[in-house]
């Protein structure tokens, strides 16, 4: 059932005096009250009149000389903007012209979208905010416009950042982590099981658990799935060059383990920040992957890394492919996939 807009707005601010009185910022309280009305003498004698409401709405576009509030501050409601989520910031902005106005400031969405992802600004962006804020909410994945057929279940691990424009891609979790020499991406990943991604674009990224049927075949009795770590800019899914198709996924290399794995995992680290102590806790395997007899898959998100991890039942190995999207020919890295399947 939709609430009525009035009120919802009165729940709102209702929610804030009382969050506000909490941290001993004095309002004076608001109230509207209506004077009994006085009997009136007639020469019929004493009659009362009928009593009107105490109390009544009035609208606060209308101000007047002995208020001593007002309703339309714009101030007060962007800070109460600040508590809200992004669906509540569309119901509020539709109650009237005003209000619309208001919530619609690019501010007002930029706070909620790095509140949300937990991540701090990350500087310029190249679209508003509230496109933003939905392209990272709105249930979105990279297989809803790619191989949707393929698609069998997904979950969102979180967000990050890149500060530098190099990633480095490794199936191994085990720290020390080192950056490869600059060697083909074929020969590094045989050797180190890790490849240098360079020309990254910057900024929030959004990464997923993907899980998804064989690729390899299009056979209904196939039961093989793959895993895939997919991470993608935050403003991957604005740009016509995605929509359109023209930018698409380029193997970067794969190899295969033809021995027992305990484990398929990955993850994508940025090079700036490898030795970071928040990008230490994707090394600390115990506080996060789970038991042996877990089967589920796991992943972690720091501010500027992300990794994934499944511990396998009996196996005779898996094979890892690396792909990454770029924005046309020759531009930047907007989306990076490490994808396990079992041999």
């Amino acid at each position: 059932m939709k609430s009525h807009p009035d009120r919802f707005v009165v729940q709102l601010f209702t929610h804030f005096m009382h969050y506000r009185e909490k941290n001993d910022k004095i309002y004076k309280s608001v109230g509207i009250y209506r004077e009994a009305e006085k009997f009136k003498q007639r020469k019929m004698g004493k009659r009362l009149r009928k009593a009107r409401p105490m109390c009544y709405c009035v609208s606060p576009r209308s101000s007047s000389l002995h208020s001593i509030f007002s309703w339309y501050e714009e101030d007060m409601w962007i800070e109460i903007a600040k508590f809200l989520d992004g669906r509540s910031l569309v119901i509020l902005a539709m109650t009237c012209k005003w209000f619309n106005r208001i919530m619609m400031e690019d501010s007002v969405w930029k706070y909620a979208c790095l509140r949300d992802l937990q991540v701090p600004d990350p500087g310029k962006v190249a679209f508003k905010w509230i496109k933003l804020y939905a392209a990272a909410f709105d249930g979105s994945h990279t297989y809803m416009f790619r191989q949707q057929e393929k698609h069998i279940d997904w979950m969102r691990i979180g967000a990050f950042l890149f500060d530098s424009n190099a990633a480095l891609l490794s199936e191994s979790l085990i720290a020390p982590l080192r950056i490869p020499d600059e060697e083909t991406t074929d020969r590094t990943l045989q050797l180190k099981g890790c490849c240098l991604l360079k020309n990254i674009k910057t900024g929030i990224w959004i990464a997923d658990l993907q899980l998804v049927r064989c690729p390899v075949c299009d056979l209904d009795s196939c039961d093989g799935t793959m895993q895939t770590l997919d991470a993608r800019h935050i403003e991957l899914f604005l740009n016509e060059g995605f929509n359109n198709g023209s930018w698409d996924y380029d193997v970067l290399g794969s190899h295969n383990i033809s021995k027992h794995a305990d484990g398929a995992s990955g993850g994508i680290f940025d090079i700036k920040h490898l030795k970071d102590q928040t990008t230490s806790d994707i090394f600390d395997l115990k506080s996060w992957v789970g038991k042996k007899n877990d089967w589920q898959p796991k992943a972690v998100v720091t501010l500027h890394a992300v990794a994934v991890n499944t511990n396998l039942q009996n196996n005779e190995g898996i094979q890892i492919k690396y792909q990454a999207m770029k924005a046309g020919k020759e531009g930047e890295v907007v989306a990076i996939r490490i994808s396990q399947q079992l041999l």
